[in-house]
Order: C-alpha cells, then structure tokens, then sequence
C-alpha cells in the first residue's frame, strides 16, 4: 500500500487526534508520510472505516510492554467483518507533563491522560503530584488539545513529547515514565488480500474461540501448537459479550501460515474451534527467526507426509478399489 508515481495515495486512519504514539507508529509505514492520515476518535471507528472501504488502512496499539494487551483493539478486530494484520510496529514510549503556560506544579489537581499513560507514571505523578487525579481521556494527544479549549476539565496533560511542539503547551517535567525502555507494539490492519511473504521471522494472530468450557478445553487448544514445536509470544482471554463465562483466546504464535508447522496447527486447532478466526500472518518488528526443532521443520513434515503417501499407495483402502472383502 505505498503510493506510486501518478496513483491516488492510500487513506490510512489511526487512533487520534495528530500527536498521538499510534500516528507516530503510523509514520514508520513507508509512504505513509505522502499518505492521506484521518485520525479515529476509538478502535471501534477506525475498524469501522476501515471495513466500509473509506480507507484502506488503520494502525492500533495492540500491546503494551508494561499494561498488556490493548483491549479495545484486541475485540474490534476479534469481531465483525473478517480483518488482517499487515505488520507491526514498535515504539519506545516516553511521557511529558504539559500544561498552560503558568501553569505551576502546585496548581495542579488533576491531570488528562489515556488509561495506559497514567498506568506508566503512576508512581511519578504520586512523588510529584502527590493529590492529582486523573481524568481519562481517549488518548494521550486528545488531553493535550483539551487543554487549548475554553473550559478543560484538568490543569495538566500527559502525553508523547512531540504535542508539547505542535501545541505550544508549556512542558512542566519530561521523561516521567515510570519504567525506562517501556514500548508500544501497533499493527497496521487492511482487508484480507495478498498474505505479506514469509520472512522466516513471522508472526501469526488468531482469536480462538472456545467451544465448551470443561476441563482440558484451553490444553487441548495449546497441545495444538506445542506438539508441533509452534511458541506462543501471547495469549488473552477475552470475553465473547455473549453471556457470562463465555471467552476466546488472542493468540501471537510465532511462524506464518506458509510454514508447515503452523498451518498444521491452525488446521488442528480449525477442527476443534470451527469458529477460528485468522488474523494474519506478518513480519515480525523485531526480525527475530523463532528456533525450529529439527522434527518440526518443513523438511521434517515434508518427509513425513512423504512416508505415509508411500504406504497408502502400497496398501490402498477400500475407497480407491483395493482392500480386502470378506465373505
């Protein structure tokens, strides 16, 4: 999806308004900087975009490094017409405290932020800012721009540095995460089409519902990737919305759907959850090539297949005309 010379550019829509961690992931994407960028109040919206065809792509947060998965992404793409991740996106995330100018530290009671960023600087706000609240907001940037409204419901923002130059807001403390090194995985979502090629470092994501809850029903789920040597990077329960104690499980496995090993599993596991919904198969961010025990290679499988086609072919059953009859 890069534009080409003399094509209409692609429309991509991420989880706004501009400032936000999401367009910068968004930016990574090559192209997407000539791209026509719509910002999306929520997951659910840009989904929704997405899906009716007005843009052609949508970048998510999807997992956190300290908080987890991101909910609102992981079910808006669990549900509803089929979606596929693209690729994904890492970015290193750091916060900055803004505010009015004038603003004073001690003025401050309470502070605009993303659920997510508050979590990542609870404990700087609690030595810093000892009796401030926290007032959610939809995302980090749509704080900051409150703040430039007539009436904002709080004194101060949390947010990504790069608001502080597009507002002129007053930066009162920087760095004020609380873990160093903390980041953000996004995932840019398209329609289902071509599968990105496997680049022997992949990813795939599934949402597995699951069909009966008893004993052994999430092992008998996992024993499908562990007896073909496939690791998990993650895996969530969510719920259905259906009713109470109904859920399915998000899953990153490690390998694409090209590889032998995962369409074994996903095949597998089809056969146990009908409902299975594949999510895509991309290149992983980091570039890292999973191990592969020997047994569960291509070749391994190839082999295999090979071996019991030969014995088939020398003792064909009763529906290719050969067998035994009895009397």
């Amino acid at each position: 999806m890069t534009p080409e010379m003399g094509h209409t550019p692609p429309t991509y829509t991420f989880l706004g308004p501009e400032g936000t961690f999401t367009e910068a992931a968004l930016l990574q994407v090559p192209g997407a900087r000539e791209a026509i960028r719509v910002p999306a109040a929520n997951a659910a919206s840009a989904l929704d975009l997405l899906r009716s065809g007005a843009v052609d792509g949508a970048m998510l947060p999807i997992e956190n490094s300290i908080e987890g998965g991101v909910s609102a992404t992981l079910d808006a793409i669990a549900g509803g017409q089929e979606l596929w991740i693209l690729r994904e996106v890492i970015v290193p995330v750091s916060f900055v405290l803004l505010a009015r100018a004038g603003t004073r530290r001690q003025d401050i009671r309470k502070v605009g932020t993303h659920p997510h960023a508050w979590a990542q600087t609870r404990e700087w706000v609690r030595a810093n800012l000892a009796d401030a609240e926290h007032v959610p907001a939809t995302s980090t940037a749509a704080a900051a721009y409150e703040l430039l409204g007539e009436h904002p419901s709080f004194q101060a923002a949390i947010c990504a540095p790069i608001v502080a130059e597009r507002t002129g807001l007053e930066v009162l403390a920087s760095g004020i995460e609380d873990n160093l090194g903390a980041v953000t995985r996004f995932v840019l979502i398209g329609r289902p089409g071509s599968l990105p090629a496997p680049t022997g470092a992949d990813k795939t994501t599934v949402a597995i519902p699951l069909p009966e809850d008893r004993p052994g029903a999430l092992m008998d789920i996992l024993d499908q990737f562990a007896s073909r040597g496939v690791n998990l990077s993650r895996i969530e329960s969510r719920p259905t919305g259906q009713f109470l104690g109904h859920y399915f499980f998000s899953i990153d496995a490690d390998g694409h759907i090209a590889d032998a090993r995962m369409a074994e599993a996903l095949s597998g596991l089809h056969r146990i959850s009908p409902q299975l919904r594949f999510l895509g198969s991309y290149p992983r961010a980091d570039a890292q090539a999973p191990v592969v025990p020997a047994h569960t290679t291509d070749q391994a499988f190839r082999a295999a297949q090979e071996w019991v086609g030969a014995i088939r072919n020398l003792h064909p059953g009763p529906e290719t005309g050969g067998g035994s009859k009895t009397a």
